[in-house]
């Protein structure tokens, strides 16, 4: 599975540095990191949606305050 963080500048004002974080703390967590490619990208140009985040090429607005949740229902539940 591949998961794409937009880390251009209106999502890094927006939290994209913690969605990423965040990402990177859940992946390992659960001992994923084998199965979930994790990279970044720079504008999707979807910019007044927050911070824009791929998996597998479907399109998903996070937040800092939704990643948690949306791990587990977009990503985890999905492999």
């Amino acid at each position: 599975m591949k998961v794409t963080v937009c880390i251009g500048s209106s999502c890094h004002i927006k939290g994209s540095r913690q969605v990423v974080q965040q990402l990177q703390y859940l992946i390992a967590q659960n001992n994923l990191g084998d199965q979930i490619e994790l990279g970044g990208t720079f504008c999707m140009g979807e910019c007044q949606k927050g911070v824009c985040v791929t998996v597998d090429d479907t399109f998903y607005s996070v937040s800092p305050e939704t990643v948690t949740d949306f791990f587990e229902t977009r990503i985890k539940a999905n492999l």
